[in-house]
């Protein structure tokens, strides 16, 4: 459609006068509309509207096919392309997709040798910031994620929905050549090596002939007896 109002800074267009109103606060620091429970300020009410969100943990927009919520519709839009598959941000480098820009942002960084996020303790320096945080648990011990079955505890959550499947017996990792079903990728990964291909990793040095698992190849090897 026509958008007749054009902003005097950027050029952006807009539809209505009343758009173009609440555009302009994003080039100066007017910020009216305030949060009443921690009085952050925004420059637009909608954007105060998605704030307010995260402390009432309201979740108005619903997935049709999964009925997943989420606090603002471009979250929603977002997590449909796990349904649609669709992936619009294209590496240039290597062509590879993803679903978000944040993805291709990191995944960049794979090309340009970038990590951003440096240990002031060892100085190793990371991708993601996420990568840090678990990394500076190395240095600190921290284990911030706690069993709630037997207390265990441990430096990640994903470290904690692995052991947590000790409890339930869930093995939602499944092997599509034999049907078998492992509690963790890592397991189904070993699996496939170890039965299904012709990769045998630990080899001999008396026969040398590869084994599978390095328990055969204790098995193979004899110390001689003394005459």
């Amino acid at each position: 459609g026509e958008k007749p109002y054009s902003c005097d800074i950027c050029n952006k267009k807009f539809s209505t006068w009343s758009e173009l109103s609440a555009h302009r606060p994003v080039h100066t620091d007017e910020k009216h509309f305030s949060c009443s429970v921690c009085n952050k300020s925004f420059s637009r009410k909608t954007h105060l509207t998605r704030h307010c969100r995260t402390h009432t943990s309201e979740k108005p927009y619903s997935c049709d096919i999964c009925s997943k919520s989420f606090s603002t519709r471009s979250d929603l839009s977002v997590h449909g392309r796990i349904h649609t598959g669709e992936r619009p941000y294209s590496c240039s480098v290597c062509h590879k997709s993803f679903p978000q820009k944040q993805y291709l942002t990191v995944h960049k960084r794979i090309h340009t040798g970038e990590r951003p996020f440096p240990c002031s303790i060892c100085t190793k320096s990371f991708l993601r910031k996420g990568h840090l945080a678990y990394h500076i648990r190395t240095h600190t011990g921290e284990r911030p994620y706690s069993c709630d079955v037997c207390n265990k505890r441990f430096s990640t959550g994903s470290e904690l929905t692995v052991h947590s499947r000790v409890h339930t017996k869930e093995k939602p990792y499944s092997c599509n050549v034999c049907n078998k079903c492992f509690s963790s990728k890592s397991c189904l990964t070993n699996h496939r090596r170890v039965v299904h291909t012709d990769k045998k990793p630990f080899s001999s040095n008396v026969y040398n002939k590869g084994s599978a698992r390095n328990s055969h190849l204790n098995l193979r090897i004899r110390i001689p007896k003394k005459k």
